[in-house]
């Protein structure tokens, strides 16, 4: 079988269309829109879950697309055996009737507000040289030195901040027809200048921007805007009575963005790839958008692109390595301990219940620990489990959605949490250790975990692995896990490089119950004694050997020592 190339990066849809890729039909997502007659429509999604890809068939169907001479060009085609071709003469007698305003700002992400807003410029004034062939028309000639400027980087920055209201009514003169107004990742430049601090220059060229393009905006036919994050109106969109807001929330689109459970089912049978399904839906199903479950997209058509060719593919968090984590590393470095409760339970499979705010803006993030949350939560890293209102105020219990989600927290945030320990002085650790100093021992090791989270169910492989990481540090000293010796395997063998020096072995319990820990302790020390876990140091040929153990509760432990002279008499 001759299959269709998986669409990897694709955004544009006329090449997915015309080089036949495989298509996930969202274009009765047309029908709706028309439908619902918003004269402002902001979606809200997650990074890729396919919005630039919807933006760009929005621009298809609506617009009378004309190259720099004026040859109309006919976009209709695209839609063949298409959904929306199934609507009615209603809604194809809008196929490129309007003129369109276009504007993406994905690669607005610059170090300062003087590069960010030069390239916004960029992107704006491409789209006034994209439409230049209307300069050809008489109508236009009150307009054309003021047109030119704008088109060569010349206007100055109200010029630029005006640009979608003059754009628009230079093509309503030449249309004679209201504008849509199509504008993609509004947000990008917003994030990155809470990130770089020049937040409020920012959110001031925007609002100006969107005022004059969305509000007061007489050639305004319908503008659609996609971002990630619902931006408050008092920061962005402020008098725009007419916006209607799509977020994750809202059921109204909830099938457009992102791959329902059906159209994932058929897409792994299009492959002969029945056998991926269940791989596909522990990694990457998860999401409700509304009360639709929702797969991400970019995961599913990744994986699915890797697992053809090697059978023995194994599934990876592809999300992870595209979008930006910042915002889960600055939930790290700033959780007190009731975050790091929450941030466990999740890791646990369990849940957490967040106030709802949906218009947050960047710079109130940290204010308060929900909008934090909220954040996570609105740009994909938790599901809806449900969702309530008490005395006015709306509720949400979170969880994480799959397993790709679950690799961000689970390996991610440990290793932040690694990072954070970096500045830590281990040296009174490392000396309780050599010192065999119980007390010190445990003290040092009960901070640190206090300060960590468990991403397993603190079981003993996770309090080994932590403490192996711990020690690694002893200057002189080797640290080596689960090597054979005597009767079994001991958990962990501190040597040192001379051996002169003393060696420990080191064995791990676990217990639920704190008032168990003593006794825990002390059959990790028999179980060194009993089964000789020593003797693989001995034939190595340490003789002062030295042994712990060590018994956990949660974040709490307790350290036995059996020392070199006691073992002696």
């Amino acid at each position: 079988m001759d299959y269709r190339p998986l669409p990897i990066g694709i955004t544009d849809f006329a090449e997915m269309i015309e080089k036949k890729f495989y298509y996930v039909d969202k274009t009765p997502m047309i029908k709706e829109l028309l439908d619902n007659q918003a004269k402002v429509t902001l979606f809200t999604r997650p990074r890729r879950f396919g919005k630039t890809l919807n933006m760009s068939m929005l621009k298809y169907y609506f617009e009378d697309d004309r190259d720099w001479q004026g040859n109309r060009r006919d976009w209709s085609g695209l839609f063949d055996g298409l959904g929306i071709m199934e609507a009615g003469e209603s809604y194809l007698a809008h196929r490129g009737q309007y003129p369109v305003i276009y504007l993406t700002f994905k690669d607005s992400k610059r170090e300062s507000f003087v590069r960010s807003y030069a390239e916004m410029e960029r992107v704006i004034a491409e789209e006034f040289a994209r439409h230049r062939f209307i300069l050809e028309s008489p109508e236009m000639e009150e307009y054309k030195e003021k047109y030119l400027e704008m088109m060569r980087r010349e206007g100055s920055q109200n010029d630029y901040e005006t640009s979608i209201l003059f754009l628009s009514k230079c093509l309503e003169g030449y249309y004679r027809k209201k504008v849509v107004v199509l504008i993609d990742e509004y947000d990008v430049p917003l994030e990155n200048a809470f990130t770089c601090g020049f937040y409020n220059e920012m959110v001031n060229f925007i609002r100006a921007l969107f005022e004059s393009g969305l509000k007061d905006n007489a050639s305004l036919g319908f503008s659609a805007i996609m971002g990630c994050l619902r931006v408050s109106k008092e920061s962005i969109f402020t008098g725009l009575n007419n916006l209607n807001i799509v977020s994750i929330r809202n059921e109204k689109y909830g099938e457009y963005f992102g791959f329902r459970v059906d159209e994932v089912k058929q897409m792994c049978h299009y492959y002969d790839m029945d056998q991926e399904y269940e791989t596909v839906k522990d990694w990457y199903n998860g999401y409700t958008f509304g009360q639709t479950d929702i797969y991400n997209p970019w995961s599913v058509i990744q994986y699915l692109s890797d697992a053809r060719v090697n059978h023995n593919w194994l599934p990876m968090s592809y999300w992870a390595n595209t979008s930006s984590n910042s915002i889960v590393k600055t939930l790290i470095d700033r959780a007190e301990d009731e975050e790091k409760e929450k941030i466990e339970a999740l890791l646990a499979g369990g849940t957490i219940v967040v106030q709802i705010h949906e218009d947050i803006t960047y710079n109130e993030i940290y204010d308060e620990g929900d909008n934090l949350w909220n954040f996570m939560f609105f740009t994909g890293y938790f599901r809806k489990v449900r969702e309530w209102i008490e005395e006015e105020i709306i509720y949400a219990e979170l969880t994480i959605p799959n397993k790709e989600v679950r690799y961000i927290f689970g390996q991610k945030v440990q290793k932040w949490f690694r990072e954070k320990l970096k500045g830590r002085d281990m040296q009174p650790l490392y000396n309780a250790v050599l010192a065999k100093d119980c007390a010190v021992m445990e003290e040092e090791i009960n901070d640190i975990f206090e300060e960590t989270i468990s991403y397993m169910d603190q079981n003993e492989y996770y309090y080994h692995g932590m403490v192996a990481g711990l020690l690694t540090g002893i200057k002189g000293y080797m640290i080596r896990s689960n090597r054979e010796g005597g009767k079994g395997r001991s958990d962990l063998l501190v040597k040192p490089v001379r051996r002169s020096r003393e060696a420990f072995v080191i064995e791990f319990k676990v217990t639920k119950d704190f008032d168990e820990l003593d006794g825990k302790a002390d059959e990790a020390l028999r179980q060194i004694a009993d089964r000789k876990y020593e003797m693989d140091l001995r034939n190595d040929g340490y003789k002062r050997i030295s042994y712990y153990g060590i018994a956990f509760c949660g974040k709490e432990c307790v350290v036995h020592c059996r020392p070199y002279e006691s073992l002696q008499s």
